[in-house]
């Protein structure tokens, strides 16, 4: 991702992996063959889950469909920052019956509680919209989940989180769509990233409307949480023309980002779920903002739940005094949650689980990364006083991580701080 600046100084970001893994991806790997395209249909319940009872509660909000247990609803809970456990799915494996299937029977067999789905990312919509506006935007091509109901419904007879993961800001098929939405050059045309991507222009409140009002909708289809991903600015490259917001109004980057969030917040806690969102790993550490315009004091606030993205190849060689991050897993996580806990503490923010750092189940250099590393990194999440944690890989393939799930209902494991 290039190089981004705090305050006036250059932290160097090695974060190639962005591109490939991060941000998380831009073409998720393992790309089901489109006859695998379909709608997830119910799997029987496993023994070792409690299936939905009698007395559970229907599903909030006003979405029709299966009810839920009592242990769904209590995790929604706004007021509440549980112990999630997750796995991502990318829009294809949330379009697969058979790859929903094999991830929902590693939860029923593991500490596996929650899943992140991809409901909206870089190529649109992954479902089909009651509203004809936001319709416009969906995208083409790839295609999208038949039965959202029918989807999630699966998922909580199985006693699942479900997370709906929301991409903001770098929405190509949006800005295609939409042209006046756009970040602009200084000569007013289109301004586009070093791939020829556009991306829409975070200060304009239509935007906003739109991914508030899908986030509603999902809510009211069922899903129990929501995850913003991409809450941030383009890197400013230098290589690259200068970047226009013709509607900032000289309000900062953190300030616009903050804002956007609060506005989510306020919105989705009214309806019982919680707002949450994804920033850099770096923005754990590094005291002030970052060019993309995150900052923690600024976010921390106005989210639920932060999820820092502290993958190991994403920190430069030195980081932290460590010669290679890549091949120490349990002291970066563990230095970052470690800085994060404290940030939050300073800012009066006690929640248990205000922080789920994401866990990195890919290789990017060596060592390769398997089930060891994912365990060492969840010791350092442990260790720095929290006990969950989403585990990325782009293609939604965990089976070499298999071993590093404990088997069983969630235990937790946090160190009193």
């Amino acid at each position: 991702m290039g190089h981004l600046r705090r305050g006036s100084f250059v932290v160097a970001l090695v974060l190639t992996a962005c591109t490939a893994a991060s941000e998380h991806s831009d073409k998720p790997a393992g790309t089901p063959a489109p006859e695998q395209r379909v709608a997830a249909v119910a799997a029987p319940a496993s023994p070792t889950r409690e299936a939905s009872s009698p007395a559970a509660v229907a599903v909030a909000n006003g979405a029709v469909g299966a009810p839920i247990s009592p242990r769904i609803v209590a995790l929604r809970d706004p007021a509440a920052t549980p112990v999630i456990r997750g796995l991502y799915v990318n829009r294809f494996a949330a379009q697969s019956a058979r790859k929903m299937r094999w991830l929902i029977g590693v939860a029923d067999s593991t500490e596996i509680n929650g899943f992140v789905i991809d409901m909206k990312d870089e190529f649109g919509l992954n479902f089909r919209s009651e509203n004809a506006e936001f319709r416009k935007n969906a995208g083409v091509g790839h295609g999208m989940v038949r039965d959202v109901r029918a989807l999630l419904d699966t998922v909580h007879a199985h006693n699942i989180f479900a997370i709906a993961r929301i991409v903001v800001f770098k929405d190509p098929t949006t800005a295609q769509a939409n042209p006046s939405w756009t970040i602009r050059a200084p000569d007013s045309s289109i301004w586009h990233d070093k791939k020829g991507t556009s991306w829409v222009d975070p200060y304009n409140k239509a935007l906003w409307d739109y991914n508030i009002g899908i986030a509603e909708e999902l809510v009211h289809l069922g899903f129990d949480e929501i995850q913003f991903d991409y809450i941030r600015f383009p890197e400013p490259y230098k290589s690259l023309p200068h970047q226009v917001f013709p509607a900032s109004n000289g309000m900062s980057k953190p300030d616009l980002l903050a804002a956007f969030l609060k506005t989510a917040h306020e919105r989705l806690n009214k309806l019982g779920v919680r707002s949450t969102a994804d920033v850099f790993g770096f923005v754990a550490t590094v005291h002030g903002p970052l060019e993309i315009g995150q900052w923690w004091e600024k976010l921390a606030p106005v989210t639920d739940v932060l999820l820092p993205m502290t993958y190991p190849s994403h920190f430069p060689h030195g980081s932290f005094g460590i010669a290679r991050p890549n091949a120490e897993p349990y002291q970066i996580q563990k230095i970052s949650a470690d800085t994060a806990r404290v940030r939050d503490h300073k800012l009066g923010i006690t929640a248990p689980e205000h922080v789920r750092p994401w866990i990195q189940a890919f290789s990017l250099g060596k060592p390769p990364y398997g089930a060891a590393e994912v365990e060492e990194q969840k010791r350092g999440i442990y260790d720095a006083g929290f006990d969950g944690w989403v585990l990325w890989h782009p293609g939604s393939k965990y089976a070499p991580f298999l071993p590093a799930f404990e088997k069983g209902e969630l235990v937790t494991h946090k160190k009193q701080l």
